[in-house]
């Protein structure tokens, strides 16, 4: 996990916006893929790894600052 440590907290945050905004219009794939999750189409692969890839930073940035929140306490 060292390696999210190197990744710097602001690119991450640009990156984070820019992924689950991504494409801005005509509107963003999360939404998309929520309206299809709750329809009950999702169910393509590529639909649900584009989830996973749109969350990535998402993931890896509450991932580093749960890491930080930790090692300030120590």
């Amino acid at each position: 996990m060292r390696f999210i440590d190197q990744i710097p907290l602001p690119l991450l945050i640009i990156m984070t916006i820019l992924m689950l905004g991504a494409p801005f219009v005509p509107e963003p794939h999360l939404i998309e893929k929520l309206r299809m999750f709750g329809e009950g189409t999702l169910s393509k692969p590529i639909d649900i790894f584009d989830v996973f890839w749109h969350l990535l930073p998402a993931t890896l940035l509450a991932i580093k600052l749960k890491r930080k929140s930790h090692n300030v306490r120590e």
